[in-house]
């Protein structure tokens, strides 16, 4: 009897407390600064040195160079620039490398999808997915610049 009693007071407790459900479709969630969701490539700082394949755990990220199109400059330029989402992590490792911050990360983190092929996404969409880039992208706690005293 005794049990039952305890039963409905936390029924009834938990009745009367505050709600915290949202309405997520239509009221976006607020991600935390440092969340890692889906990257933001930006071609023109891409150099091609091919780091965030090689640190990559899951190899899902594949690009290609091919030599710059002006004889006067040096080194290769972005051809071709893929991540497959159906095996990527989102583990921020690809971003933490990029010498020239070519990759960063955004807020985003909704890729629901019907087809599995839709998840394979090319430098076209990973350059316009510009909206909700993360402000503090490579600072894991290191001074801005330079080293100690």
């Amino acid at each position: 009897m005794n049990g039952l009693f305890r039963g409905l007071g936390v029924t009834l407790k938990s009745l009367t407390s505050e709600k915290v459900t949202t309405s997520y479709p239509d009221v976006p969630f607020e991600m935390p600064d440092r969340f890692r969701g889906i990257q933001h490539f930006i071609p023109d700082l891409c150099i091609v040195c091919n780091q965030c394949a090689r640190i990559c755990p899951t190899d899902c990220i594949t690009l290609t160079g091919k030599p710059n199109p002006d004889p006067d400059k040096k080194g290769k330029v972005i051809d071709t620039f893929d991540i497959n989402f159906e095996i990527c992590i989102l583990c921020d490792l690809c971003t933490e490398v990029c010498p020239t911050e070519a990759i960063v990360m955004t807020n985003h983190f909704e890729l629901s999808a019907y087809s599995r092929d839709d998840l394979f996404k090319d430098a076209g969409w990973l350059t316009d997915n510009n909206t909700l880039v993360r402000k503090d992208n490579n600072n894991i706690g290191a001074p801005a610049k330079g080293g100690a005293k």
